[in-house]
């Protein structure tokens, strides 16, 4: 088979498992299934990147999201006493309404690519190949030789995130053992620990029972 028939082949198989497991991830009853569901929805995503010679997003996607989000999602959903029937209520009745946005959107989206291939000059090579380098290795070193400054800054913007979602989700409970690293900076070894010395005793010798006689 000719490599490119054969990667056309992949490309429609992956797109294939991905566009029915997303619709797995919104369709079914158990919330666990639905999350395997999306693990595969981004294990074949990151195939068809492999298609597409990103390497580093790829495996990016599995390590971080599929390796490590998805799998705090499945602890935090098996853990959780979550009442199904509660969330579904009504679910039947806003279907129609979902379907006529989704298709809205669907058809936006098909038009802004047709627009945009109209118009869009013929790409050249890539610039991994054309440097004789692997893709991450590019990747690597154009983020952080040309475009350093936007890389930093965007890891700013993600911390700020962070701190702005634990500060905005902090709620003080009352009952709650909190643990202050200031004070536990400033505990001495003495004021927690005492040793005692105590004079060495020898044991007795035991004695031996009444009515035994014992032999020097």
């Amino acid at each position: 088979m000719d490599p490119q028939m054969f990667q056309l082949v992949c490309f429609y198989a992956f797109a294939a498992v991905t566009v029915v497991a997303a619709l797995g991830v919104v369709t079914l009853r158990n919330t666990v299934h639905a999350v395997l569901a999306l693990v595969l929805t981004f294990f074949s995503t990151a195939c068809i990147w492999l298609l597409a010679e990103a390497e580093f997003l790829a495996i990016a996607l599995i390590v971080v999201y599929v390796g490590a989000v998805m799998v705090l999602f499945l602890f935090v959903v098996m853990m959780l006493d979550i009442n199904q029937e509660h969330l579904r209520e009504g679910f039947i009745k806003f279907l129609p309404v979902g379907i006529i946005v989704a298709l809205i959107m669907l058809g936006e989206m098909l038009g802004l690519i047709g627009v945009r291939a109209m118009h869009q000059q013929v790409m050249g090579a890539n610039p991994a190949t054309v440097a004789g380098m692997s893709n991450t290795e590019w990747l690597g070193q154009a983020l952080y030789t040309q475009f350093l400054l936007p890389f930093e800054i965007a890891a700013l913007i993600l911390t700020v995130g962070v701190v702005a979602a634990v500060v905005l989700t902090l709620r003080h409970r009352t009952g709650v053992r909190h643990q202050k690293a200031s004070q536990q900076v400033l505990v001495n070894a003495r004021d927690r620990i005492r040793v005692v010395k105590m004079a060495a005793v020898a044991p007795a010798a035991p004695q031996p029972a009444p009515g035994k006689e014992t032999t020097p």
